[in-house]
């Protein structure tokens, strides 16, 4: 059967069996990053230095705590005084978490995507460039949707718990990599083929993930020096050659 239009072509698709390993994904893209080792490493670098930069938001949260309070309280502050300085902290809290959302969103997403395109073509051809790490700024309205849709949807979920949202977290994996393969197709078209596209493969992909526990192990007890030279880039390189293997 052949279809024309892609999101027929992908039902089409699933409906074949996709037959796949862990071992045989890890050997791909230990190859592709072994070919292309110090481009890899820096683009995961990149990667997590982004994703780090917008996460810092959450992590200040545990900076204040009740104790400030109570520290005013013992220096005999007045109560304009204590509420002056409550509202202080409340702004900064309020402008730190604004500030990692707006990274999220205008930087890190559209280099999220970049990145993912370059660890793609990389195990694809071999020997990826770093110029195509800006092709997620490419399209940009369309992938600043995209991946703000995402990016709600799994907020969503994990309000129901953790597990939901991480199971969600691994059916939307594929998102970064369509959206740029598929620009034919609209933001909530692209989440519904990432979806899909992982049916069936949510359980493989998180045992995929587990596999490297002993590298990022390594990596912890090494201050992240096995983790920037090795574990990273080896992760991504795996993760494209699984949408790869689940493209064929």
């Amino acid at each position: 059967m052949i279809c024309d239009i892609s999101i027929t072509k992908y039902y089409c698709f699933e409906r074949r069996p996709v037959m796949w390993t862990i071992g045989e994904v890890k050997s791909i893209g230990k190859a592709a990053f072994k070919a292309n080792y110090w481009k890899c490493v820096l683009v995961a670098l990149i990667l997590g230095a982004v994703s780090g930069a917008a996460t810092y938001s959450i992590r200040e949260r545990s900076e204040y705590d009740p104790k400030e309070v109570a520290t005013a309280f013992i220096y005999g502050l007045s109560a304009e005084e204590l509420r002056a300085i409550i509202a202080f902290f409340a702004g900064l809290i309020g402008l730190v978490l604004l500030i990692g959302f707006l990274i999220q969103i205008f930087i890190k997403n559209p280099l999220q995507v970049g990145c993912y395109r370059f660890f793609k073509k990389n195990v694809e051809d071999g020997q990826a460039e770093l110029g195509i790490i800006g092709e997620g700024f490419g399209d940009y309205g369309r992938v600043f949707v995209t991946l703000l849709l995402r990016d709600i949807f799994l907020c969503l979920w994990s309000l129901l718990f953790l597990i939901p949202g991480i199971i969600k977290m691994y059916s939307y994996r594929m998102v970064p990599y369509i959206v740029k393969d598929n620009p034919e197709l609209s933001a909530t078209e692209v989440i519904t083929k990432s979806r899909e596209m992982m049916n069936g493969h949510k359980w493989k992909a998180f045992l995929l993930d587990l596999s490297f526990i002993g590298w990022i192990f390594l990596g912890l007890i090494t201050c992240g020096i096995v983790f920037v030279f090795w574990t990273a880039p080896y992760m991504e390189s795996a993760d494209a050659a699984l949408y790869v293997e689940l493209s064929k």
